[in-house]
């Protein structure tokens, strides 16, 4: 690992990263600086998922799912475009 700070694309030097595996046998990573979880079968797998998040925050080249992605998901995409909209549900409250 670089030492030097304008190769290390973590521009805080005191971020925080946990590692949690679950009773399924998955891996949770957080970075606890950033506020962003990923998962992933392995250790290496949730990390690496936790770093592409993070390079696509950092770098803007995020972008919203599509319906398919939404779908493989369970997530009705029609439903999720009226998001905002209404009440929230009860457990939300």
């Amino acid at each position: 690992m670089s030492t030097d700070s304008r190769t290390n694309r973590d521009p805080s030097p005191r971020t925080k990263i946990t590692l949690t595996q679950d009773e399924d046998g998955w891996w949770t990573a957080r970075d606890e600086t950033r506020k962003l979880t990923t998962q992933g079968e392995t250790r290496a797998a949730a990390l690496e998922s936790l770093d592409e998040v993070t390079d696509a925050l950092e770098t803007g080249d995020g972008r919203p799912p599509t319906d398919e992605e939404l779908r493989e998901c369970g997530i009705d995409p029609e439903v999720n475009r009226r998001a905002g909209s209404g009440d929230l549900p009860d457990v939300l409250k």
